[in-house]
């Protein structure tokens, strides 16, 4: 216990530390550095068989778990579209693979459900990865990188994917530090805002309450000259989901609130918020920031996306709605009632707190 504190490190690690690399010269298990430096060293000597190109059973089971064919019900094969391995990952909106598609993780748990009693059928995730990625660790075919859920050609470090993100967010910004009267829902006036984005740059803007999920749509439309030259670094955003556009048509929309209503707004880390300090002057709301890629933690501005999606389809132009179509799909949302509310609807439940705002 006392050399656990010292070191700061769990029991079971210094454990097997000891277990690992204790001198057995002596009638005692006595552990030096010297041995287990010498230990260390042998183990990580190379060149030395990769697991998956000396064990072909495993081999066999990896892949198959990988890029082995679906079945129907009735067991028949499915080859799913004819798509050609280009070295690199797959378009946007472009066929991919159809596999059995086991993530790595899965695959590496799984083997000891199937095989407990067969030491010989275990590998780490890690080193299934290292055999898709690293050239040279010989047993997987490079081309089975397509069967992963990114379908990535080229691993991406995680210390890229760290610190994502944006310069304009603030530690004081960020969702941790929202008032603990947002997460139980029992205040009203706390808004979850996104963007759904379409064909071309097309965006709409959602706003949805916490409390009664009342939606409320933003428009906004193209600026002139979209679509005419070529884009222009660092030049307007002409696609209508600037920084500028969105903050203006936020607080023209929060505007019509009460003021009791109008507490504080949780978005993403979208370029499209840089100007929140702007716009908490002319809205009044308190302006929070996810985590960069959780988008769990707009859990309900999510669900309702999902529900718009029913309307504004992806792939599709947003941008030919007028505003009249966008008021019209928010009072079919808002007009629909909500097991959650006990079936009341959000304007009705909406409606209640204007009355008593």
């Amino acid at each position: 216990m006392r050399s656990r504190r010292r070191f700061g490190r769990s029991p079971s690690t210094i454990s097997r530390e000891l277990r690992r690399n204790a001198s057995t010269r002596t009638a005692e298990l006595e552990y030096r550095a010297s041995t287990a430096q010498w230990h260390a060293e042998r183990r990580a000597s190379r060149p030395k068989v990769a697991k998956l190109a000396a064990n072909d059973r495993l081999r066999d089971y990896v892949q198959d778990r990988l890029a082995g064919k679906i079945e129907r019900p009735d067991g028949s094969l499915v080859s799913g579209p004819e798509v050609a391995f280009i070295g690199r990952r797959h378009g946007r909106r472009a066929d991919r693979r159809w596999g059995k598609s086991w993530s790595p993780e899965q695959i590496s748990n799984r083997l000891r459900v199937d095989f407990p009693d067969d030491e010989s059928m275990r590998i780490s995730h890690e080193a299934i990865y290292q055999a898709l990625y690293i050239q040279g660790r010989g047993a997987l075919k490079r081309e089975l990188v397509a069967c992963l859920r990114t379908g990535r050609a080229l691993r991406v470090p995680r210390a890229r994917t760290r610190g994502r993100g944006k310069k304009f967010v603030t530690p004081e910004l960020l969702i941790t530090e929202r008032p603990a009267e947002v997460e139980d829902r029992a205040v009203p006036g706390h808004w979850e805002g996104d963007l759904i984005l379409g064909l071309d740059s097309s965006a709409i803007g959602t706003l949805v309450e916490r409390t009664t999920r009342f939606t409320m749509l933003l428009h906004l439309p193209r600026m002139e000259g979209h679509g005419v030259g070529p884009r222009v670094k660092n030049g307007p955003a002409l696609a209508g989901h600037g920084a500028e556009a969105v903050r203006d048509e936020v607080a023209r929309v929060i505007a019509t609130l009460p003021e009791q209503l109008r507490r504080s707004l949780t978005w993403d880390q979208g370029a499209e918020m840089a100007q929140h300090v702007q716009l908490k002057i002319d809205s009044g709301l308190e302006i929070y920031f996810c985590d960069p890629h959780s988008p769990w933690q707009r859990g309900t501005n999510e669900n309702t996306n999902g529900l718009l999606r029913q309307y504004f389809p992806k792939g599709t132009d947003l941008a030919r709605h007028p505003r009249e179509d966008l008021e019209a799909v928010s009072l079919a949302l808002n007009t629909r009632p909500r097991k959650t509310l006990g079936w009341k609807t959000p304007a009705e439940a909406f409606n209640e707190l204007l009355l008593s705002a």
